[in-house]
């Protein structure tokens, strides 16, 4: 029979509303056939590459169905039929089934003979199999002894016919790639015996290597419950029970391990699980193996739903209930793997990436391959450049000004240029204490970034300007306070007196030595000023801030961001001093040429203006705790009242104090919660001693959740304990919140960096379900004209259709890497709220768990099954326990933005990330290796803080 394009089997509930299905498609799972003589049957159905439609199974139906013409009507009555048809209108099954239904509807006239003709052959041919199946269900239930057994065996040879014809038509061998026991590919040739073979010599005892060290040997050092496995299904298949191998048993153990065949490798799995070597597993063994995988895995929730999972896998694989399941079932259960996830697959948009890539496959000259680059860099930070080269013009011409002013000076004749490189160097510092204020003027930076001015100017990189400047004031310091004690004041003291008469009167009448120099005011102001800032500089930095320094007690106070915080606060001192400094200067005399507070005066107000602001918006800020809850991670979650004047955009963050903690720290945290919700949330994990201690507080004041209730410590307005006090201010600006600037979105976060796309996520979500209520109001609207019209009611007011704005992101794709099974808690109620109402598909949701070894790595084998399964069957990931699918490994990101660029051809695409700076390198560097393939335009941010 003719066909068209491949699609993997889809189940009955791929039904989608409009459209009549080709026929009753099987409800049961694939692998599993019951076929009868009633008049109405269900069928399931492969369209396969050689244009013939293969008919899988075909059963008795569940509801009526009138066949006609090839198509189906369900009756009212199949309502009630499954868990699996009642999600026949979820929209991920709706997505799914759309292009198989659309094609099959199609071409469903033309093959309605061809099939009807068929199912009555294949009814007839396999009339005595359906017997066979109603014969070994009536034993089970209650009589028939051997013959029930008989029955059941026949129907499961029957199956397996079928699945060797499946594997041998579809070239299923495709899907068969993986079972790997080293995942490394590198280690499994000549290279990796002898790294094997260094081990053995390091790890061997009289020539021997011990059961115990033989996950070390292997590499297998992370998963040794599994290894250990592992050697005894190898020893057990040479029918030895030994504890230690030799050199040369020891390579037939790894020329078995690492053997490219896949059904050599399967057959080792298989052996894995049937420890009493009957060439049958168990439920129980299946338990044990699930359970094993968990462990190798780490994922400790899995381990204790094993016993749900194995009855999963035998529901699937045991429809006979032979209480056992063999290797061509295991088998079958991975070949079909690909056919239970596909339905939360994208679609293949191979066509269109070639035609795009084309552009970048085509070979530039030199020169025009360097001036593309330098354009697209010159478009990517023409504003970093411009506002970098005016602050740098700036500073040289301050420089030059007083380079050439005090070579007027008298005092050059004696100081020489160590004087004018000194002067200058204070004329920038001067310019540069008072830019670096503006950076950190949160407030002022939020509003500006909302005016056109946030076109010009790069608000969204302050604190990198503001760690810029900084290292600036290094560099003056260092040639101002270097050249005034290393040179100006050798030289002055060391000056004949005749010379000190005649130049250098402006030091007073006597000639000054050394020390009345340091000790005046100028230089113990100087010299603290030096100090000050030295420690702040040194504490800001990387490894103290972030505790990569550990230090020795009581030393380890120096590390942390307490130490940063409270060290950066010496600034307060700095700047007294500075001003002290600046009025006893020895060669001005004149008040309005003491510049310093000139400089200053209006940055430090400013920044003082938005200290005081802060102080007062805060105390009117109070919030009162609705919800605290503590999560896995060492993840605490605060759900707090919205104060009324408190506005914000999704993206933004906000500070948070607790004084039960420190009555100074304010800590900055992405907002969690959509601005339409009527609270405020954001989620915080322990990474430093604040947030230690802030979690410590909060604990004392939870309980363990009630059933039902999220979370592992937990605390609401219902909770005796009173909570603790906690004060916000903000809202402030990030780069996120400019997401709606964008046709497409790509929110990339790792671990905790997820919060600030949450809130995306959800602001997004409202927006669509606005966007269908207005459509809908204007829908009625539209009905309701209709039938007003010829009215002459001249006192009818003229009414107006609801306006609907439109919006300009049409998709998101938010990916989550996390280690941590539990890290999905977080945001559970979040992710399957998104899976359920966004209808249209504008959002696309991918988890990523690096702690589970990638896809085709043996030690993740089963759970890839299991999880594919109950994902199919009931719709829940096994890993996050929500509605999104998860991943396994870190992603592909060349592979993800090739997608995007694809399938979104000409659009610009904005790429916000929140995450280890690693990352962000190699998102910023593909998207700039993407942006100069083809038309979509990829745009980078990164959250700071």
């Amino acid at each position: 029979m003719s066909g068209h394009a491949n699609h993997q089997r889809r189940w009955a509930s791929d039904t989608v509303p409009g459209q009549k299905p080709v026929l009753g498609s099987s409800a049961s799972s694939p692998g599993t056939e019951s076929y009868s003589a009633d008049e109405y049957v269900e069928v399931t159905i492969d369209l396969q590459d050689d244009d013939t439609i293969v008919l899988r199974s075909v059963e008795p139906a569940a509801k009526a169905i009138n066949i006609e013409d090839g198509a189906g009507t369900e009756t009212p009555s199949s309502a009630s039929r499954s868990p699996t048809m009642k999600r026949s209108s979820s929209s991920k099954f709706r997505q799914f089934s759309q292009e198989l239904k659309a094609e099959a509807v199609a071409k469903a006239k033309q093959f309605s003979q061809e099939l009807k003709a068929e199912l009555r052959r294949f009814s007839w041919s396999h009339g005595h199999a359906s017997r066979v199946l109603s014969a070994s269900s009536s034993a089970q239930n209650g009589g028939g002894g051997g013959n029930g057994i008989d029955s059941a065996l026949a129907a499961r040879a029957l199956r397996k016919q079928r699945a060797q014809l499946d594997r041998t038509r579809s070239g299923a061998q495709k899907a068969l790639r993986g079972l790997r026991f080293i995942s490394n590919c590198k280690s499994t040739g000549v290279d990796g015996w002898n790294e094997v073979q260094s081990n053995f010599s390091k790890l061997a005892k009289d020539g021997f290597l011990h059961r115990a060290d033989f996950a070390q040997c292997i590499g297998m050092r992370d998963s040794k419950e599994f290894a250990l496995e592992l050697f005894d299904a190898l020893s057990r298949r040479r029918r030895l029970k030994i504890d230690k191998i030799s050199r040369e048993e020891l390579f037939e153990f790894w020329s078995e391990v690492t053997d490219q065949s896949f059904d050599s490798r399967l057959q080792i799995f298989f052996d894995m699980v049937d420890k009493n070597e009957d060439g049958r597993i168990t439920e129980e063994e299946v338990k044990e193996i699930i359970m094993l995988s968990a462990s190798a895995n780490k994922l400790s929730r899995l381990k204790e739903q094993a016993e749900e999972y194995a009855a999963l896998i035998m529901e699937e694989l045991d429809p006979e209930r032979l209480g056992y399941i063999e290797l061509w079932q295991l088998e079958t259960l991975l070949l079909q793997k690909d056919t239970y996830l596909n339905y939360s697959q994208a679609l293949s948009y191979t066509s269109q990436a070639l035609s795009q890539n084309l552009q970048g496959l085509r070979k530039k000259n030199r020169i025009k391959r360097i001036s593309t680059e330098l354009v697209y860099y010159l478009q990517e930070n023409w504003r970093r450049l411009w506002v970098l080269s005016l602050w740098i013009l700036i500073m040289i011409g301050l420089f030059t000004w007083k380079f050439f002013q005090y070579k007027q000076r008298a005092a050059f004749k004696v100081m020489g240029y160590c004087l004018l490189t000194a002067k200058g160097a204070a004329e920038t510092l001067k310019f540069n204490m008072a830019l670096i204020l503006l950076p950190v003027c949160r407030n002022t930076i939020t509003w500006l970034r909302s005016t056109r001015l946030g076109f010009l100017v790069p608000f969204d990189d302050n604190i990198n300007f503001h760690k810029t400047i900084a290292a600036a004031i290094v560099v003056g310091v260092i040639l101002h306070a270097g050249n005034h004690l290393a040179c100006d004041f050798p030289r002055l003291i060391n000056a004949s007196h005749d010379d000190y008469e005649l130049y250098l009167s402006d030091f007073g009448k006597d000639q000054p030595t050394y020390w009345d120099l340091v000790k005046g005011a100028e230089g113990v102001t100087g010299i603290l000023m030096v100090i000050f800032m030295a420690i702040a500089f040194t504490l800001a930095t990387r490894w103290f801030r972030r505790n990569l320094i550990k230090l020795p007690k009581p030393f380890d106070r120096l590390t942390g961001f307490n130490a940063f915080w409270y060290s950066h606060h010496l600034f307060v001192i700095v700047y007294v001093l500075l001003i002290i400094h600046g009025v006893f200067l020895f060669l001005v005399h004149r008040w309005y040429k003491k510049t310093t507070w000139m400089y200053l005066a209006v940055p430090v107000l400013l920044y003082a203006g938005e200290r005081t602001l802060r102080f007062f918006r805060s105390g009117f800020s109070t919030v009162r705790l609705v919800k605290v809850a503590i999560y896995p991670g060492n993840v605490l979650t605060l759900q707090m009242s919205k104060p009324p004047q408190f506005r914000y955009k999704s993206g933004q963050y906000m500070f948070v104090q607790c004084p039960a903690v420190s009555p100074f720290e304010w800590h900055p945290f992405s907002i969690t919660s959509a601005p339409g919700d009527d609270y405020l949330s954001v989620h915080i994990r322990q990474l430093g001693d604040w947030t230690q201690e802030l979690k410590r507080v909060f604990s004392e004041a939870c309980e363990p959740p009630v059933a039902g209730k999220s979370g592992l410590l937990r605390a609401d307005e219902t909770t005796k304990k009173s909570l603790p006090k906690l004060l916000i201010d903000g809202p402030y600006g990030a780069p996120a919140q400019d997401y709606r600037n964008y046709d497409v979105l790509l929110l990339v976060g790792l671990g905790i960096g997820a919060t600030p796309f949450i809130s995306i996520l959800k602001d997004l979500l409202n927006n669509i379900v606005k966007q269908e209520e207005q459509a809908d109001s204007v829908s009625d609207f539209s009905r309701t004209s209709d039938h007003s019209v010829g009215s002459n009611d001249s006192t009818t007011p003229n009414r107006v259709s609801p306006k609907r704005k439109k919006l300009r992101t049409t998709n998101a794709y938010f990916y989550w890497v996390t280690r941590e099974q539990g890290s999905f808690d977080w945001f559970k109620g979040v992710m399957n709220e998104v899976a359920e109402l966004d209808q249209r598909g504008v959002i696309e949701m991918h988890n990523y768990l690096t702690s589970v070894y990638e896809e085709g790595d043996a030690r993740s084998a089963l759970i890839t099954m299991v999880q594919a399964l109950n994902h199919a069957k009931n719709g829940v990931d096994i890993v996050s326990g929500t509605r999104v699918r998860t991943h396994f490994a870190r992603p592909n990101w060349k592979k993800v933005l090739s997608k995007l660029s694809s399938k979104h051809c000409n659009a610009r695409i904005g790429v916000f990330y929140c995450g280890a700076p690693v990352l962000a390198k190699e998102l910023n560097k593909l998207c700039y290796e993407f942006n100069q393939k083809g038309s979509t335009k990829f745009e980078f941010h990164k959250e700071h803080f």
